[in-house]
């Protein structure tokens, strides 16, 4: 062998014991032993992998670790695809599920990009969708009877920005007493204060962006089901379309899940000490947080949900301008357009998460101009409370 090929050859793996955290399997392929091992693993005679679109031990051994995260505790199984972002895993899901003719029921309170890709994107497909209001299940069932093309239903709880809940268990028996498919996005809880799966949805979404990674290290997306059917729908468009996580970003995943209820606990005690400082200030209109008993889904959240997480958002009052001015004071706090890190981050949506939703919408929905989206960090919550009351006494 020449010294240029030598160069070239991969180097012999030189593990001899098992290694105590996850590989990082940064390979585009896998190498078959003879061309026959090759043709037995792609006409799916054996298992294995052989290129990482289609899998990737990294990314194989996250998902499955989240798919028993979504049911842990029950007697139920469940199968997991990471994705590359969780926008990714919302168009995946819709895409693997729908068909020409179909229409998605929905909220109108929905994060501002997946209703971007409901109305630009998944309508090129004559797909429909119809927003109402989930909470009141009389109008939805109603919706359903007078929309019999209804094949999906879409919803977050709680809704980002407003905290607004959606009877899971209510709604996912109204859906499927007529055939229709849930799908819940479940980023704000995640698995460790609210299970969809158990309470009788079919599909969940997770943008693993946010808390399960925790640290803003990463983009990545989870879509989590219970039917072998929508398994391999779901499968099979990931792999023909790529949008497929890759190997690092699930292993940052891995990283951050291994805190995760440590986090998610101090996320949703910092929130609530935030949520009542506010409530208490005389230039607050309104607070937006599940464990506020003055917050109209608050029996419903405690019913169904068993923390409240680190998500809030309130309005001040005044104009425009004086959100401006408040933000603009911040010292302690990120401005960033994210949630679920361990540093407190806040947001205006009207001007960035829901900037190309229209305005009678947003207000119809309670995101107002003035409404201001926190993501409570694990700090101090004496250090977060410091710096919103400067920056509204100011």
């Amino acid at each position: 062998m020449k010294f240029n090929s030598f160069c070239v050859k991969e180097s012999k793996d030189k593990v001899t014991t098992k290694p105590h955290v996850l590989p990082i399997y940064a390979t585009s392929s896998f190498v078959f032993e003879d061309i026959n091992q090759g043709m037995d693993i792609f006409t799916g005679k054996t298992e294995g992998h052989k290129y990482s679109r289609y899998g990737n031990p990294t990314i194989d051994a996250v998902a499955e670790k989240i798919a028993k995260m979504a049911v842990y505790g029950s007697e139920l199984s469940a199968f997991a695809h990471m994705t590359s972002s969780g926008m990714s895993a919302i168009s995946v899901a819709l895409t693997s599920l729908l068909k020409a003719g179909d229409t998605v029921l929905s909220q109108g309170n929905l994060y501002g990009g997946t209703t971007e890709l409901l109305q630009k994107i998944v309508s090129k497909s004559d797909i429909k969708t119809l927003f109402t209001d989930l909470r009141d299940l009389d109008k939805v069932e109603d919706t359903i009877k007078a929309n019999l093309d209804i094949k999906l239903c879409y919803f977050e709880t709680p809704a980002n920005p407003t905290m607004a809940c959606v009877d899971i268990a209510g709604i996912c028996e109204i859906c499927h007493r007529h055939g229709i498919i849930t799908v819940a996005d479940n980023t704000f809880c995640t698995a460790y204060f609210q299970q969809p799966l158990l309470l009788g949805t079919d599909i969940v979404i997770h943008s693993t962006t946010k808390y399960m990674n925790g640290h803003g290290s990463g983009i990545a997306g989870v879509i989590i089901g219970k039917s072998p059917e929508h398994d391999e729908l779901i499968w099979t468009t990931l792999k023909l379309t790529g949008g497929t996580c890759n190997a690092w970003d699930a292993w940052m995943v891995n990283q951050g899940l291994k805190t995760l209820s440590l986090r998610m606990d101090k996320h949703s005690s910092n929130s609530l000490a935030v949520a009542e400082y506010l409530s208490t200030h005389n230039r607050i209109k309104q607070v937006n947080h599940n464990g506020l008993p003055s917050h109209p889904d608050y029996e419903l959240a405690k019913k169904q949900m068993s923390g409240y997480g680190g998500m809030m958002s309130f309005e001040i009052d005044g104009n425009v301008q004086d959100g401006i001015d408040f933000m603009n004071r911040l010292t302690f706090c990120t401005l960033a357009p994210t949630l679920g890190d361990v540093d407190t981050l806040v947001l205006h949506p009207a001007s960035s998460s829901h900037l190309n939703v229209a305005k009678e919408i947003r207000e119809r929905n309670g995101i107002s101009d003035g409404l201001v989206r926190l993501s409570i960090g694990i700090e101090d919550p004496a250090d977060i409370i410091a710096d919103l009351q400067q920056a509204l006494d100011n």
